[in-house]
């Protein structure tokens, strides 16, 4: 998905800080102090007691920051023991960097092999981009080591030097993807006497027997870790920054220093001063509301009316990537108001979302900017996060006594509904007092829909084949629509049949037949197949065998593990419900159908029924989750319910074939 929106707060009477911290998640780090010998004991392990079975270990890493404001930069240096076969993908070294705020230098690196003798690393490093927006490009050194086999140590070491005259924020990653042996960390932070600023440092999720970090007499702040487990990724788990053990520092000015209500309240006015100085074009507004709507249209009429004329807009945070020539050679001006946005017909989302707030309240309807916090990377709390982290925008309208919210810089957002990272956050709702804390609204499950309907005929061969519609919906319409936005027709068919083959749990031959609408967003996506699954049938001796469930690849290995160490989290509820007819060969008999099943815990359900016809069979079958966070402690219940889902799932129907019949 293309990173839409990247905002920028400047500091008081400092310049510029951007969470370069942020773009450096690996958790490898080091010191300037050069390879350090190597024990005995570290050549000839095997295994690490600690982390049976895993595939490398951190033997040791250590970071040091200095933060002088001149040269400020970071030492790091990483020493990791290969113990599988693995293993030796820990060798192949990423080193990311942003463009334009930093660069890698002083990167050396070696491999030890078991017999104590030395590979040095004498190859290129090469540079390469992981990824491109409007305003940052990030991308890696990486390097291989040579020579690396289990049993080996490899080791690096690399220097990330920050911008001249800038001052960047930083953390320090705990629970690396690997276990840790030991690590050490420091931060040099700044200090001058002319300017008054200070840093300050949190520590959430700090691993078990791990004392927070000190500073010493020296300002110098310190933290050792020792035996920290590997962090452990799980599915449907909330963002990893929220998760993770990790230290994070950022500056703060002591001559602007306020609690946080005082210091939201200057983060509002000086957002809502941003905002309407950008949409403050009244009467350009009301001429261009008067070619969109009628007077006598209803309010909602009229919000429909803008927001389908917004989104024919050309959207550049939704457009291929350009190459620096092409930028340069393009030369956009900045828009500097809606009447740019308007007049010229194009605008990025932030800029497009702002022109629809301007256009409603050209219209005479009470709307208000927002800018709320974007749940993909972290969840939002006022109390320890800076402006900055209210990072996406979207349109409160107030309307019969509700309050509706609008983002039609998404791309294929449909009518009312959000971009899921945007549903259910906190937010701050501008005004020139300083603003109201909102929280925006989730949507049902129902809103958001996978429909299968199917007419299928089972051969007397035991093959099942025939016709299938796919509808999707709401949130699931504009994902799909937003994951091909820049594919050929060619992929694009790939990309739905492939989704098709994913939900069925045997080999299926899928044909997409018709040619959905790829460009609305209000619209379903509607997707129509002809679909043929050879060998569906097993027999039993005298009888055929049916699976209950036909699309149920998806259900089919979730929440499997008997333990649980995160959150449970999905980005957004949603339904799948399924309608499927079928046709059973002339002569062959139902002989049992499994009873009907019925999961409602609230939260998630599921729905399973069969019915038996003369010459078919007709089952429906719906699953619905209907919730964005659960705690740890609900899990056993949750899962639960899927295996009760799989095993229904699994039941059987069994079938007399037309020669068993006629024996009997």
């Amino acid at each position: 998905m293309p990173l839409r929106r990247v905002v920028t707060f400047a500091c008081w009477a400092l310049f510029l800080v951007l969470a370069a911290g942020k773009y450096f998640p690996v958790t490898v780090s080091a010191s300037g102090i050069g390879f350090q010998p190597v024990s005995t004991e570290e050549l000839k392990m095997t295994s690490e007691p600690l982390a049976p079975g895993a595939p490398a270990i951190f033997l040791y890493r250590q970071v040091d920051r200095d933060d002088n404001g001149r040269t400020s930069h970071e030492d790091n240096y990483v020493r990791i023991k290969i113990l599988t076969e693995e293993g030796r993908k820990y060798a192949n070294v990423e080193i990311p960097f942003v463009r334009g705020f930093t660069d890698v230098s002083q990167v050396r690196g070696r491999t030890i092999r078991p017999d104590g003798s030395i590979a040095e690393f004498d190859g290129k490093v090469l540079e390469q981009e992981m990824v491109k927006a409007r305003g940052l490009k990030v991308l890696a050194k990486t390097l291989s080591l040579p020579d690396a086999q289990p049993g080996s140590i490899v080791e690096y070491l690399y220097t990330i030097d920050y911008t001249e005259n800038r001052y960047f924020e930083s953390n320090w990653i705990l629970n690396a993807n690997l276990f840790t042996r030991k690590a050490k960390f420091s931060l040099k932070p700044y200090e001058h006497s002319g300017m008054h600023f200070a840093v300050r440092w949190s520590w959430p999720n700090l691993p078990p027997g791990v004392d927070p970090p000190k500073q010493g007499q020296d300002h110098i702040i310190r933290m050792e870790i020792n035996n920290v487990p590997a962090f452990l990724k799980e599915d449907f788990m909330p963002p990893e920054d929220l998760v993770r053990s990790h230290v994070d520092f950022r500056y703060e000015d002591l001559m602007g220093a306020v609690a946080p209500e005082e210091y939201w309240k200057r983060v509002g006015k000086e957002r809502n001063g941003q905002l309407e100085s950008f949409i403050g074009k009244r009467k350009a507004m009301e001429d261009a509301v008067a070619q969109i709507v009628a007077p006598n249209d209803s309010a909602d009429v009229k919000l429909r009316k803008i927001y389908d004329r917004v989104q024919q807009l050309r959207n550049t945070s939704y457009e291929l990537r350009k190459t620096e020539q092409e930028e340069k050679r393009e030369k956009q001006k900045v828009d500097e108001n809606v009447e740019d946005v308007w007049k010229r017909g194009y605008g990025n989302g932030v800029q497009l979302t702002w022109l629809y707030l301007a256009l409603v309240r050209a219209a005479g309807l009470e709307a208000y900017g927002c800018w709320v916090s974007d749940r993909r990377n972290y969840f939002f709390d006022p109390a320890t996060m800076q402006g900055r982290k209210l990072d996406a925008n979207v349109v409160l309208v107030k309307l019969n006594g509700k309050d509706l919210y609008f983002d039609p810089g998404g791309a294929f957002t449909p009518f009312g509904l959000l971009t899921w990272s945007e549903t259910g956050v906190r937010g701050l709702r501008l005004d020139k007092d300083g603003g109201t804390w909102i929280q925006t609204s989730l949507p049902a499950s129902s809103e958001s829909r996978m429909e299968r309907a199917a007419k299928l005929k089972l051969s007397e061969t035991g093959d099942l084949e025939g016709k299938l519609t796919v509808t999707y919906t709401g949130l699931e319409a504009m994902y799909h629509r937003r994951e091909v936005h820049h594919e050929d027709d060619v992929a694009r068919k790939r990309f739905l049949e492939e989704r098709v083959k994913m939900q069925v749990p045997a080999a299926a031959e899928v044909e997409l037949t018709n040619q959905p609408e790829w460009s609305a967003s209000e619209a379903p996506l509607v997707a129509e197949f002809e679909i043929k699954v050879p060998g569906w049938v097993a027999g039993a001796g005298k009888r055929a065998l049916i699976p209950a469930g036909v699309f149920t690849e998806a259900e089919k290995h979730i929440f499997e593990h008997a333990e649980r160490v995160h959150p449970i989290y999905i980005e957004y509820p949603h339904e799948k419900v399924d309608d499927i007819t079928v046709e059973i060969p002339a002569g062959w008999q139902v002989a049992s159908v499994p009873a009907a099943q019925d999961q409602d815990k609230g939260a998630v359900a599921y729905k399973l029924t069969i019915e038996n016809g003369k010459d078919s069979l007709h089952l429906t079958r719906k699953v619905k989750l209907d919730f964005l966070l659960l705690e740890t402690k609900y899990y056993p219940a949750l899962r639960s319910f899927f295996q009760g889902v799989r095993t229904a799932d699994e039941l059987q129907i069994v079938l007399q074939p037309g020669a068993a019949t006629a024996t009997n």
